[in-house]
Parts: structure tokens; C-alpha cells; sequence
């Protein structure tokens, strides 16, 4: 009887709810496109091409959102299945000061981490984050913080995580930028002989000036220091730790631009950080096309030149085309 009467409460609220509730959906294509032909052998050299496709569908009331769906990686020549297909599953909650995640969500347009510490193959092979994510906002900068559970532990399986904070305060053209992420590597549930727990923690914290988006050329200089710490527990005295010099320059007018970073100091050790950054001097100059700009549709071409201990050049040409369709309200 009390389930008879839970069940007429329900049906009779439902035309109240379903009005309250917004449908809303995201399709979204990726074409990929990288060459990598390394030859210092600071970095693996490597072709990746291949196309991804993705959906989301979820339902919205007020500020609350559910979304459900698939992220699915085909890299040419390989089998369909040679990448299995990633859920997406998780709640989302916006305000004009907070935003907040909860499940697994895409990393593009979640986090901007910096190549040193974060490298570009994550949105290839891994492109959703497992765990949360919260962003406040303020009329002078922002500040948000995330954890991304990289990998459970089992009989073989090492446990895996990652969180990081990343935010930025500014004034009329100056600007201020912090990023930091521990990556904590422990143990499979089986013991072997020689493994030990790893620490991997980054930061990075610049200051420069930049040009509002409003303006025909947009682009910023920044600098600042870049900083590692590493430790593997009963095998080195505490924490290595390692700084270094880092300066970054971006520039774009109509459909060109050009992208400049230098680090040159320390040798640093990151744990999905570019390896590049691993020698004492390295300094990367992206010469971009951007080939495409519908508002539905980006497209962009990489020509990038890496310079290593200023005496080896290598390059990588990247192709980016992302198509996205939604339907918000």
C-alpha cells in the first residue's frame, strides 16, 4: 500500500518535474594529427593520426546537470577495438561564481595545465578525467583544483593519482598564473622486490601582461620559475629537487601565430610532463595556422621546432580539426 502511494506521488509530480527539466546534448568529432620526428632522444618519436568521436546526452535543472555518454579514439591503422571506448558519467553544478564535477568528464576545456607538466598525448589517450573538479571565480582571477584517479590498485596494477591547483589573478593587462600537481605512484597490491612508492610534485608561477581579446592582434609575455620535486622512497635521501627559468611568448593576428617557451636551469622530472624538460635547456617555437574558425569548427596546423641543449633541432608537425554540435539551453 505505502508503495501504491509513493508510486501516485511520483506520477503526479512528474509533469512538474519534467517541465522543470532541460534536455541537452554534444557531439563532438576530432581529427588527429601529430608527427614527431625526434632524433635527440629526449622524447619518443612517433606518428599519431587517428579520429575520435564523442557524445553526451544529460538532463539540467536549475543549476544541476547530469550528462551520459562515449568517448571512443580510432587510431589509424589499428583495430576498432585497439582502444577500448571511454564512458562519460558525471554531475556538474554551475553558478556565475562556482562551478563544480563530479565523475568522469572531458579534460578539454577542464584544465590548461602547461606542457611541462602536462603533456598534449593526455588529450589523445586519456581524455576524460576520473574523480572532481570545483572552480571559484572572482572579478580579478579565479582559482580551481582537481583529481584525477589515474589507475586502481590491484594484484599487478600500481594506484595512481593526480591533483592539481591551478588559478590566476589580474589587473587591466597584468597578470599573474600558478600551477601546481602532486602525481602519487604506489604500489601493486603484490609485492615486488626493488619497487617503491614515487612522488612526483610541479609548480609553475609567472607573472606578465597581455592584450584584451577585443584587440586585432591578442597575444601575452609571461616568466617566471618553473620547479620539480621527486622521491622514491627508500631510495633517495628525501626529495630531488630542481628550478629553472621559464618565459613564454603567444601571439596571433587574423588567422597566424606563433608560440615561443624557453626553460633553461634545472633538469626536471615529471611524471606526464613533456620529457623535453627533463635536460637543463630546451626551447620550443610553434609557427600556427589556425586554417579553420567557424564557431561550430576549429582547425589547426603546428610547425614545431624543439631546440635541445642549443646544439640538437628536432620538429613535429600537428593537425588539429575539432567539430562540436550542442544543443543548450
Amino acid at each position: 500500500m505505502r508503495s501504491l502511494k509513493f508510486l501516485l506521488i511520483i506520477f503526479a509530480l512528474s509533469p512538474i518535474i519534467g517541465k522543470s527539466q532541460i534536455f541537452d546534448y554534444l557531439i563532438n568529432f576530432e581529427g588527429i594529427g601529430d608527427n614527431r620526428e625526434y632524433h635527440s632522444q629526449k622524447a619518443l618519436s612517433q606518428t599519431i593520426l587517428g579520429s575520435r568521436g564523442a557524445f553526451e546526452a544529460g538532463l539540467k535543472i536549475d543549476n544541476h546537470m547530469i550528462r551520459a555518454g562515449l568517448n571512443h579514439l580510432l587510431e589509424f591503422g589499428s583495430d576498432i577495438d585497439f582502444h577500448k571506448p571511454k564512458l562519460t558519467l558525471y554531475y556538474q553544478y554551475n553558478d556565475k561564481i562556482k562551478q563544480f564535477k563530479f565523475g568522469a568528464f572531458p579534460r578539454r576545456n577542464t584544465i590548461n595545465f602547461p606542457l611541462a607538466i602536462l603533456t598534449d598525448t593526455l588529450l589523445y589517450y586519456r581524455p576524460n578525467i576520473e574523480g572532481l573538479y570545483g572552480q571559484i571565480a572572482w572579478p580579478w582571477g579565479h582559482q580551481a583544483g582537481f583529481v584525477d584517479w589515474v589507475s586502481r590498485q590491484t594484484a599487478i596494477n600500481r594506484e595512481n593519482f593526480m591533483a592539481g591547483l591551478s588559478g590566476e589573478v589580474f589587473h587591466k593587462y597584468l597578470f599573474m598564473e600558478n600551477y601546481m600537481l602532486l602525481f602519487h605512484d604506489a604500489k601493486a597490491a603484490i609485492h615486488i622486490p626493488g619497487d617503491h612508492i614515487k612522488d612526483y610534485f610541479g609548480y609553475l608561477i609567472t607573472g606578465g601582461i597581455r592584450t584584451f581579446n577585443n584587440d586585432r592582434f591578442t597575444g601575452y609575455m609571461k616568466a617566471g620559475v618553473l620547479g620539480s620535486l621527486f622521491r622514491e622512497r627508500s631510495v633517495t635521501n628525501g626529495f630531488i629537487y630542481q628550478n629553472s627559468f621559464y618565459a613564454e611568448v603567444k601571439g596571433k593576428l587574423k588567422n597566424y601565430g606563433i608560440n615561443s617557451t624557453l626553460h633553461t636551469g634545472g633538469s626536471h622530472r615529471f611524471a606526464y610532463g613533456d620529457k623535453f624538460y627533463g635536460t637543463k635547456n630546451y626551447w620550443r617555437t610553434d609557427l600556427i595556422w589556425y586554417f579553420i574558425n567557424h564557431p561550430k569548427v576549429k582547425g589547426t596546423f603546428n610547425l614545431s621546432f624543439h631546440l635541445i641543449e642549443w646544439n640538437c633541432l628536432d620538429q613535429q608537425q600537428q593537425m588539429s580539426i575539432i567539430y562540436i554540435f550542442e544543443k543548450k539551453q
